[in-house]
């Protein structure tokens, strides 16, 4: 019987020693304030800085002739662990060999399937793809999150080889 009383006080005790030794920790942070890094968002839309490492949506790179360096190798598709990537291809006639070449008819990114690991980044081997730094991606219907990132009659740059 007493050993049972001393084995329960003994249990509070720690347990209220293990409360305070977490307490004096975030009593130390909250004393000590090093940064402010809680943003005031949507108050603060112009001013709002997203950290480099942020990882936002997939976006296929065009520039201003509307090229991109995807050759429609399908290792991002590949290296994506829920498919979230979509190539649809096809077959065409190369005009310089006269070979058949395949090209890019639709790449089709579902955003609402991504966990943005950045595998697909990584896999890249022409480096076509990137993570945006976009986050407002809030809508009433999910189809709206599947996105064609090939651009309208755009096509592969001049120079990049599959």
């Amino acid at each position: 019987m007493i050993k049972s009383i001393i084995k329960y006080f003994s249990e509070i005790f720690r347990g209220v020693k293990s409360l305070l030794t977490g307490m004096k920790i975030t009593g130390y942070y909250f004393t000590h304030p090093k940064e402010i890094i809680t943003q005031q968002y949507p108050e603060n839309r112009e001013t709002l800085k997203m950290f480099d490492r942020f990882r936002g949506e997939v976006v296929l790179i065009h520039d201003e002739n509307n090229e991109h360096k995807c050759t429609g190798c399908s290792a991002c598709e590949i290296a994506c662990p829920n498919g979230t990537i979509e190539i649809i291809s096809d077959k065409a006639i190369d005009p310089e060999t006269g070979k058949p070449k395949k090209v890019i008819d639709k790449f089709v990114y579902h955003l609402s399937m991504c966990t943005f690991c950045n595998l697909c980044i990584i896999a890249c081997p022409t480096d076509a793809i990137k993570m945006a730094q976009t986050f407002e991606h809030s809508v009433f219907d999910r189809t709206k999150l599947t996105k064609v990132l090939n651009k309208p009659g755009s096509k592969i740059m001049a120079g990049i080889k599959e």
